[in-house]
């Protein structure tokens, strides 16, 4: 018998289930304009910078905000060659019949105070939709979890 020092995949998950209820709040992502004024980074803290940057996008059917996620899944899986991960993935992000541009999006929690930004995304290039759909393809977990949307590592 032995003992291997190393943090447990169950608190790795645990850590996606608490401060933010990953699999109960409601997680949005909202499109940032073109030539946003703001910088959005690993030092964005929350939705609302963007909106007080006036950086958020607008256009024909598309509501400030953002989009709920749907289908959304805290996992963890056991790689030998990659070590141990735990993610969380969501279906794709559909804007319907919206005319919009965007340089990015903002992933946030709408449901816990301050709305809480949880990632930041650049989409260079930029795109648009004109009276269509716009789908923000979310990675999934891959078989390692090394794709995931947010994924915590231990190797």
């Amino acid at each position: 018998m032995a003992i291997t020092t190393s943090i447990c995949n169950s608190f790795l998950r645990e850590l996606l289930l608490e401060g933010h209820n990953i699999s109960s709040d409601t997680l949005k992502l909202a499109l940032i304009k073109e030539n946003e004024s703001g910088t959005y980074n690993d030092t964005t803290v929350s939705y609302d910078t963007v909106v007080s940057n006036s950086d958020e996008a607008s256009g024909t059917n598309y509501s400030a905000g953002g989009v709920a996620l749907t289908n959304v899944t805290v996992g963890s899986l056991s790689d030998t060659q990659s070590g141990n991960r735990a993610f969380f993935d969501a279906d794709d992000v559909q804007f319907t019949n919206v005319t919009v541009t965007a340089s990015g999006a903002i992933l946030y929690n709408d449901t816990a105070s301050g709305n809480p930004a949880i990632a930041v995304f650049d989409f260079n290039p930029v795109v648009s939709a004109t009276s269509g759909n716009l789908t923000v393809t979310l990675p999934g977990p891959g078989t390692a979890g090394d794709a995931a949307i947010v994924r915590i590592a231990n190797s």
